[in-house]
């Protein structure tokens, strides 16, 4: 078989089923066949407008950077034998600029990234992938629930990089995928009390149902002011919800900035930030998180599963952007390719 059933995006809502060939592993890499792909913002992006941020949709591509699959074959694949369950790191650096050389490969400016125009992703059915970005997965880990493992690391890098610890009091603005998932990492390393804010009701629910100490519909009650807290996370990209953040962080605390701003410039009440003392931190996608975040779900101490609000097969891959696009109900929806 030198095709399979692909879902390529021609052009905004223009989804079509195509067959479409199957990659052939390079030296060094891994042929995996795709069984779940999450959608993420930037897939609705592309979807809705043809273009994310910076990035535009010239030809068509197939979506789908958050995926898992198994193992068939490959180069020098190593310790990834055929039948190896793996969770697909899906932003693949050159290895060799500065900011590789100094680990933060997260950006490198010659990378590529599956499901980034012009780069095929995983609603193709099957990816190439360099061994080392393919990462194992238990023989019993669900695959829907592997596709996930992409965002977690994105929600842990962003705890990592505000150096969340023991004890510490954390707040979390946005309770979607990502917030909620930064509100597990967060509980793993140790955090305190941990307050999650949004004004959907039923994603602040989702957050009180794993573990948040205490939910807040911002819409219906403004944050407190005392006690403070001491690093935030804003994980909506809102201008009026980071600067919310920002007046309710300890002198000497710090500001994380998770969520991508819907546009390019941002204001923050720096005059205030400067006399507190305030750090500001970004995070973007991750650097080395994804074993940690296989750990994490592995061993349970993450749910995965029960974001997963709705799945469909590759066929339907428009019915699922349509309605991770439209149904403010949903938190993940998964395709499941093979």
């Amino acid at each position: 078989m030198n095709d399979a059933t692909a879902a390529i995006l021609h052009g905004p809502k223009d989804v079509r089923i195509e067959r479409h060939p199957i990659p052939g592993p390079a030296p060094g890499e891994v042929l995996v066949a795709i069984g779940a792909v999450g959608l993420c913002g930037s897939d609705l992006h592309y979807y809705a407008h043809g273009e994310n941020g910076p990035n535009v949709l010239r030809s068509p591509t197939a979506l789908g950077h958050e995926a898992a699959g198994t193992v068939m074959a490959g180069h020098g694949h190593g310790p990834l034998p055929a039948g190896t369950r793996v969770a697909i790191e899906p932003a693949i650096p050159c290895g060799r600029c500065r900011a590789c050389r100094a680990g933060r490969y997260n950006q490198c400016p010659h990378g590529r990234c599956f499901g980034s125009p012009p780069t095929h992703g995983a609603l193709t059915g099957h990816l190439a992938v360099p061994a080392e970005f393919a990462h194992p997965l238990p023989d019993d880990f669900p695959l829907t629930s592997g596709a996930l493992i992409e965002p977690l690391a994105v929600a842990l890098h962003a705890v990592r990089r505000g150096g969340v610890a023991a004890g510490d009091r954390v707040l979390i603005t946005g309770a979607g995928p990502i917030g909620l998932l930064v509100l597990q990492a967060a509980r793993a390393v140790g955090a305190g009390e941990t307050v999650v804010t949004d004004i959907n009701p039923g994603r602040l629910a989702h957050a009180h149902r794993l573990g948040a100490d205490r939910i807040l519909d911002t819409s219906r009650e403004p944050l407190p002011r005392e006690p403070l807290f001491d690093i935030a996370l804003d994980c909506s990209g809102i201008e009026a919800a980071l600067a919310a953040a920002a007046h309710a962080i300890r002198p000497g605390g710090t500001l994380v900035a998770v969520g991508n701003p819907p546009q390019p410039r941002t204001a923050l009440p720096l005059a205030w930030m400067q006399r507190q003392e305030l750090s500001l931190v970004t995070a973007f996608r991750y650097a080395g998180e994804f074993p940690a975040a296989v750990s994490l779900a592995a061993t349970g101490r993450v749910d995965l599963a029960s974001l997963i609000t709705a799945r469909f097969p590759l066929e339907r891959s428009a019915d699922a952007l349509h309605t991770a696009l439209t149904d403010p109900a949903q938190l993940k929806v998964v395709i499941e390719p093979n």
